[in-house]
């Protein structure tokens, strides 16, 4: 494969989506979303895509990446359009893949938005929704599919799209697909695509098992980069707070009472850990959700609608949410647990600052995320400038007179230092806990000692040495049978 990195500072590129020769249709369904200037992306995608070249398409996320692909496929699928309603004359012409339910059903959105103005018909399919309605859809036909790897093998397996018509694919966001290990489903799905194709690769990150990728699938494509690789967004501030362990949901509440955050998304590690948090800060008064891969499609999508009509505050998501997710004008984004992953940074924080407007990063650290921090400093060439967070005394968690952290907060007590009923022998002294009283008898805090003169408990007071060195035989243990000499036995003596 030769990869060929197309000029940016000689070329003289597009500024405005009407200096494109995309169809009048295209124009105004661009023009009533709002769309002007092209970014860099664009500027430099588009023409060569008009062109019918394969790329790979480099930028940070949030930069309009998926016109950037979209566009051109309309504008080179538009003559083969066609207004019948026989299913026949609409065959899956172009495949766009996208590793997560939330990114296509993204997708999906903006291509039906570019295409209103055509005969070209879109349609989307990815797991947990039921089938019988999307094999319905593409059996009507369907000229633009957006798909999950996952779900699209269900419908081949089933004989509901015949790909063998496709002249435009496209892996959006291919470096995710392969971290999630969609890389074995990508190959089948590839092997029923026709080799004569238009393959595009568009991703906020490229590695080298991506660049190996379209060497293998790709042909002679362009290299198109508008930022080094793995770059943060410039107009996104980010900020690092050294916390406690104990003190990092204070923190997170204290900060979005202070900071102007009308809208955030936390990001955690886990999925137990979003169910948690989400509570506690329900509990605390901030309006909250859980977003992770526990919650069914229908509750991700119900989620997501509530929190772009601004009815929820804080969306607290595990990466499930770090790519797809296009909320306009997202003030900023928290990281409560340091990524595992230091490209899940850079992916998780560009979720604000999209479409040049400016953004807020936090991430909360303690001391065991230092590893991790360096080796995203590692990533995006930057030191970060470790800040505290003094914390208003109420806002400090509430410790026990013996310094434990309250209930939720502390790992479980020993059940020796857990209160007692006064029957159980000593004197009880009552110890103030979570405006409770609690009981401790000291007995219980004693170590063990054996009792020397104690005898063990499975053998009876007369299991023990005679006077004659004779050793009594325990009751319980059942005394040998005597064998005949002619047997094998020794007999009497």
């Amino acid at each position: 494969m030769n990869t060929t990195t197309t000029p940016t500072e000689d070329t003289l590129l597009p500024e405005r989506f009407s200096d494109l020769a995309l169809d009048a249709r295209i124009l105004r369904a661009v023009s009533e979303m709002g769309y002007e200037t092209l970014t860099p992306i664009q500027a430099k995608a588009i023409p060569l895509l008009l062109d019918g070249r394969d790329i790979m398409g480099a930028a940070q996320t949030g930069t309009g990446k998926t016109a950037a692909f979209s566009l051109p496929i309309l504008q080179q699928l538009l003559p083969l359009a066609s207004t019948s309603v026989s299913p026949a004359r609409h065959p899956v012409r172009a495949l766009m893949l996208a590793p997560t339910r939330e990114l296509a059903d993204q997708v999906y959105t903006n291509l039906k938005a570019y295409a209103k103005h055509t005969p070209l018909r879109c349609a989307c399919v990815f797991g947990g929704m039921d089938m019988a309605p999307q094999k319905a859809e593409l059996r009507n036909g369907v000229d633009l599919l957006v798909a999950t790897p996952g779900r699209l093998l269900d419908h081949l397996e089933a004989k509901t799209v015949n790909l063998g018509q496709v002249q435009f694919v496209v892996l959006d966001e291919a470096d995710r697909m392969l971290d999630i290990g969609f890389l074995p489903d990508l190959q089948r799905i590839l092997g029923f695509l026709p080799k004569q194709r238009t393959t595009l690769l568009f991703s906020a990150t490229f590695s080298t098992e991506i660049k190996r990728l379209a060497q293998s699938y790709l042909q002679n494509p362009l290299l198109v980069e508008v930022a080094r690789p793995n770059a943060t967004a410039t107009n996104v501030e980010q900020r690092v707070y050294q916390v406690e362990e104990d003190d990092k949901r204070a923190t997170l509440v204290q900060l979005l009472r202070d900071n102007p955050l009308p809208q955030v998304i936390v990001f955690v590690n886990s999925r137990l850990g979003a169910g948690r948090l989400t509570r506690s800060l329900e509990r605390d008064g901030i309006k909250a959700a859980a977003m992770h891969g526990d919650k069914s499609q229908a509750e991700r999508l119900t989620t997501l609608d509530a929190f772009k009509r601004g009815e929820i505050q804080a969306l607290v998501a595990t990466d499930v949410a770090a790519r797809g997710l296009d909320i306009a004008e997202l003030p900023g984004v928290v990281n409560y647990d340091v990524p595992f992953s230091a490209e899940d940074y850079v992916h998780r924080i560009g979720r604000t600052g999209r479409a040049g407007a400016s953004g807020l990063a936090i991430t909360l650290a303690t001391a065991r995320d230092a590893r991790s921090l360096a080796d995203i400093e590692k990533l995006i060439k930057r030191q970060f400038e470790k800040q505290t967070v003094q914390l208003q005394p109420a806002m400090r968690p509430r410790r026990d007179a013996d310094g434990d952290a309250p209930r939720g907060l502390r790992s479980p007590r020993p059940m020796a230092s857990r209160g007692l009923p006064e029957n159980l022998g000593g004197a009880v002294a009552p110890t103030p806990r979570m405006g409770r009283t609690s009981r401790q008898d000291p007995w219980f805090d004693k170590p063990y000692e054996a009792d020397p003169n104690a005898q063990p408990a499975w053998e009876p007071a007369d299991a023990t040495h005679t006077g004659s060195g004779q050793r009594s035989v325990s009751p319980s243990i059942r005394p040998r049978r005597k064998i005949a000499a002619l047997l094998g036995g020794h007999g009497e003596k």
